[in-house]
């Protein structure tokens, strides 16, 4: 009951739509918006294929600044990390990132990561939007008897992918105002480009539309690309000056069909608690002859024994496209042998591709299986992974 003028107060379990600092733009940019792992994200702007195939061609701009961002920081930052994750982060030289994964003590995926090493003693752990505090709080339960802090690193994180992302970056380099003034602006892209020498998964401190950022050369789409951890402050700034420079806005649902093309698993469809790195086909991520390591044990136990399911690769020929939770078939007895992981329509191929999870017995590339696509029984074909690679620089 309620007293007459005075509404009680509604408890609600549901955690709170988080924005990010570029919300605003999005709304003026006339972004289709979608709730993601509790953010407020532009899904499209327009056509989402429209967008894959700019990606692919030229350069699109992605706001990230959902994704999760921790710093550990202290001397023992490096062995402790050795420990909690299952790669070697020791060996990884300042300046430079590994891919990695966060395991639970049975050997399952709790998420999978990216580590930046910045200083000797510290590291950046970016981490799946979802997972975020999870990441964040299972790191500071193994960090008991290690001299090292565990922060939220916040700020805002920007993506430029594609073929001509290096030129985009390149326009925004304090040195070619200066090179434009005397020899025009054909040299200063020249020469910006000439000088922009970060590796692939390399990151450093720089200046992008004037603002201090980490620029990293990372991504999630198969091509050459940067991502831009700046303050959210600058982000906008930032966001406009590279759109100016050829970048174009691109959403979420892109990003899933080309990360889908270029095999990489996503985390609540390839990668859950109850599949390993092993499962997964990224067993050479997992630094087995470290001394110990949370997961350990389960983790040598299923390289030696070999993991009892293997995520394939799947195309088909037909209309429909194979979605997750999709059965996959044994073409002869119609047995259920598998499971759809994620599935769409390549914009890039223009037919359908899928992961699975199949028996190791069916996962031979030009194996014939059947797929259940919504009571439609569709002939698949096992194909390596990634389904597309871009071409050589």
């Amino acid at each position: 009951m309620t007293e007459r003028g005075r509404p009680q107060p509604v408890t609600t379990l549901e955690p709170p739509v988080r924005r990010t600092a570029l919300f605003d733009v999005h709304t003026r940019l006339g972004a289709h918006l979608t709730t993601f792992a509790g953010w407020t994200m532009p899904l499209r702007y327009g056509s989402d294929i429209a967008e894959h195939h700019t990606v692919r061609t030229a350069a699109g701009l992605f706001d990230l600044s959902h994704m999760g961002r921790i710093e550990v920081t202290g001397r023992n930052a490096a062995e402790f990390l050795d420990y909690a994750l299952a790669g070697r982060l020791s060996t990884v030289k300042v300046g430079r990132a590994k891919y990695t994964m966060l395991c639970h003590t049975t050997g399952g995926v709790l998420d999978d990561l990216v580590v930046y090493r910045l200083a000797a003693d510290r590291f950046l752990v970016v981490a799946n939007a979802a997972n975020a505090p999870m990441v964040r709080a299972m790191l500071g339960e193994h960090a008991n008897g290690f001299a090292v802090r565990i922060t939220d690193a916040g700020g805002s994180l920007i993506a430029v992918q594609g073929p001509a992302s290096a030129e985009v970056i390149a326009t925004q380099g304090p040195a070619s105002a200066e090179v434009i003034a005397t020899q025009g602006p054909a040299s200063a892209k020249a020469m910006a480009i000439e000088s922009l020498d970060l590796p692939y998964y390399g990151i450093t401190e720089a200046r992008v539309a004037g603002c201090d950022v980490l620029l990293a050369r990372t991504g999630y789409t198969g091509e050459d690309g940067f991502e831009i951890y700046c303050s959210d402050a600058d982000a906008a700034t930032i966001w406009e000056s590279l759109r100016e420079s050829g970048a174009t806005p691109a959403g979420l649902a892109c990003r899933d069909t080309l990360r889908l093309e270029a095999g990489m698993p996503l985390y609540g469809h390839e990668l859950t608690v109850r599949t390993t790195p092993f499962h997964a086909g990224l067993g050479r991520i997992v630094a087995l002859d470290k001394a110990d390591f949370v997961g350990a044990e389960s983790l040598r136990r299923v390289a030696a024994q070999g993991p009892s399911t293997v995520l394939t690769g799947l195309v088909t020929a037909g209309r429909r496209a194979p979605r997750s939770g999709h059965a996959v078939l044994d073409p002869v007895s119609g047995e259920r042998i598998g499971e759809v992981t994620s599935g769409a329509p390549s914009p890039t191929l223009g037919h359908p591709i899928a992961m699975a999870y199949v028996p190791p017995v069916f996962a031979a590339p030009g194996t014939r299986l059947v797929v259940d696509v919504r009571g439609t029984r569709e002939d698949a074909e096992v194909v390596a992974l990634p389904f597309y690679r871009r071409s050589p620089q």
